[in-house]
């Protein structure tokens, strides 16, 4: 019985934990968006007068993909790829977070 009960209790400490994490990285991710892509690309929708697309409720992975082959020069844009040669792949898992669970 007392395995069972520390065996519950590490489950729950877990998930809590872990949705703690999750909860630090959307705050991380809309700080990081804040501060570098919401000059263009809006929070949800486009910065008035910026022909980019707004990242809202985008797709999770890809926005991680995109991100990341900016970053790496694997895929072409001069701004791009300057603002996301920056970013750390913490950086990058959180801004895709944190857009992805936005409604445009």
């Amino acid at each position: 019985m007392m395995k069972l009960t520390t065996l519950t209790g590490s489950l729950i400490l877990g998930l809590l934990s872990a949705q703690s994490v999750n909860a630090a990285s959307i705050y991380a991710g809309e700080a990081k968006a804040a501060a570098v892509c919401s000059q263009c690309h809006g929070i949800r929708t486009p910065s008035a007068d910026a022909p980019f697309p707004p990242l809202a409720g985008r797709d999770l992975e890809y926005l991680k993909t995109a991100l990341k082959q900016y970053r790496d020069k694997t895929r072409k844009s001069d701004m791009m790829n300057a603002i996301a040669g920056s970013l750390s792949d913490d950086d990058i898992n959180n801004v895709a977070m944190y857009y992805a669970r936005l409604k445009p």
